[in-house]
């Protein structure tokens, strides 16, 4: 079902936008909600928008993509928001949504300031004002004050390293889990 123009292949979502894009789709309904009519509208455009993603040669990327690398709305690779957030839930994925820039000039060195970088420099400029070495560090002057603070009191508190990531799920993983939905097998 993918048209292939001039040897380059358009998937069905980007050749038919506005069955992919359509408000029922986004956010599947439940059958109370709809007469029957309406239903079976509903069925007859889940049921086009499904052949074109089953059909379409980069189902699998497009389906490991919308589960474990990012968090796509509406309807894609032959699931809904709802059969994706259950195949996350089985397999134990949490995508991670990106970070919102923040105000302000970020720092140069990036990462938090170490408290042995902030020692480090109160040794090497003793009569330097918090805010100026906050400013050598690029950090903030509440950063500066509390390691000093915490080395006044001897409470030096080092960071843990953070738990190693758990390996991202197979392609036959994601797979298996699809095939269990009930959606996955509407044609």
């Amino acid at each position: 079902m993918t048209i292939v123009i001039d040897d380059v292949a358009v998937p069905p979502c980007a050749r038919e936008p506005e069955v992919y894009r359509d408000e029922a789709l986004q956010a599947a309904p439940r059958r109370s909600e709809m007469s029957t009519s309406q239903w079976r509208e509903f069925q007859a455009l889940r049921a086009q928008a499904h052949r074109g993603c089953a059909a379409c040669p980069m189902l699998v990327d497009c389906l490991y993509r919308a589960v474990v690398e990012v968090d796509v709305s509406g309807y894609a690779a032959c699931t809904t928001e709802r059969d994706r957030a259950r195949i996350r839930r089985e397999l134990g994925i949490v995508v991670q949504q990106p970070t919102p820039q923040m105000f302000g000039t970020p720092r140069v060195g990036g990462g938090p300031v170490s408290h042995e970088a902030v020692m480090e420099m109160r040794q090497a400029h003793p009569d330097d004002t918090c805010q100026q070495l906050a400013e050598r560090l690029g950090c903030s002057t509440s950063t500066v004050k509390r390691h000093l603070r915490r080395a006044r009191l001897g409470t030096v508190i080092t960071q843990a390293k953070p738990a190693a990531p758990k390996p991202p799920p197979t392609v036959d993983m994601v797979l298996d889990c699809f095939d269990r939905l009930a959606s996955s097998q509407i044609a």
